[in-house]
């Protein structure tokens, strides 16, 4: 006799992306930051520095993150979260929540709030702070669809990509790093 599991699904895991948008390069704090969510049992993909807003949404989007994190440092914040947000909201993903950190200043935080950004963590938070932010944040993912012969991801984007597409982003996916790898 053929028995039901009576096992709930297990639970997603948390799936953030970490960048630093703009032509800042101050990478030390945000690799920490990436390397305690990990420690903490969240999936952290962190895209490296010098991105575009185009760059961390697309990528966000093709890895179904749950949570984009930014560090800024070059005074550009108010620009590079506005247009983070604006295309989170064009590519129907505005689900996906917005964090960062960095230089910011306090008079600016209100502002980044009203915009879409969840949290800003400013110089002295300490890193268990941002992991309990972080943890906070719900796990919305889309769920697969299937459209005739093609599966299509939880992002609703082609699970197989084109090798077109994949000459486009040729430049892009070799910054792309898992946690573990740096």
């Amino acid at each position: 006799m053929h028995q039901k599991s009576t096992k709930a699904p297990a639970a997603q895991k948390l799936r953030v992306l970490v960048a630093k948008a703009g032509l800042d390069g101050h990478d030390r704090g945000v690799k920490i930051v990436a390397r305690s969510l990990r420690d903490a049992g969240i999936e952290v993909i962190y895209l490296g520095i010098h991105n575009t807003p185009q760059d961390i949404v697309s990528s966000a989007v093709q890895e179904d993150v749950d949570a984009i994190g930014l560090s800024i440092h070059s005074a550009a914040h108010l620009t590079l979260f506005g247009e983070v947000i604006k295309l989170l909201k064009k590519n129907q993903a505005g689900r996906i929540a917005v964090f960062g950190g960095g230089i910011v200043p306090e008079e600016d935080v209100g502002t980044l709030k009203r915009m879409g950004v969840k949290k800003i963590f400013t110089p002295g938070t300490t890193l268990e702070e941002i992991v309990q932010f972080v943890r906070s944040i719900e796990v919305k993912r889309r769920p697969a669809q299937v459209i005739g012969q093609k599966s299509l991801s939880r992002s609703g984007l082609p699970t197989r990509v084109t090798d077109r597409a994949r000459v486009e982003r040729k430049k892009k996916v070799h910054r792309v790093k898992r946690a573990h790898e740096f």
